[in-house]
């Protein structure tokens, strides 16, 4: 009977402790929150560089991954970025294709709300992801040269 009341104390307090818990949100959440007001940081260059207010499209550089090559094209309007359009991502098969579906669009999405390639990795897209970020960082870099 002392066990019983042991186990079930044990198991109500490690059950309360795990809904104490509160799930992860991403730092990103505020920064995509803050994009539909206006509010967010434009693209800035590094001090001395001349690419403060460019506007034009740039191309990132092609990134390889452990499944295949990425590269976005980014569009920036006064120094903020409009747009990233995708130019290769992995797509040998369905699983490539099911992955970049929900992987693409959230990292484009990241990126509009950050202004920058500072930005999470989507879970079970990290190859895509880290190859994502790369090229999107190369094209801000090409913009501010």
């Amino acid at each position: 009977m002392r066990r019983t009341a042991v186990t079930t104390a044990a198991t109500i307090a490690g059950i309360a402790a795990l809904l104490a818990l509160k799930p992860h949100q991403p730092e990103r959440s505020a920064a995509s929150a803050q994009a539909p007001t206006g509010r967010a940081d434009p693209v800035t260059p590094a001090p001395g560089a001349s690419g403060a207010g460019r506007t034009g499209t740039f191309t990132g550089s092609v990134t390889d991954t452990r499944y295949g090559q990425v590269q976005v094209e980014v569009t920036l309007s006064g120094g903020r970025l409009t747009a990233v359009r995708i130019l290769q991502a992995p797509s040998e098969n369905r699983r490539d294709k099911e992955i970049n579906s929900y992987a693409l669009p959230r990292l484009t999405d990241e990126a509009l709300g950050a202004q920058s390639a500072d930005i999470d990795t989507v879970s079970g897209a990290s190859y895509t992801s880290e190859g994502y970020i790369s090229s999107l960082q190369s094209a801000l870099d090409g913009s501010r040269a």
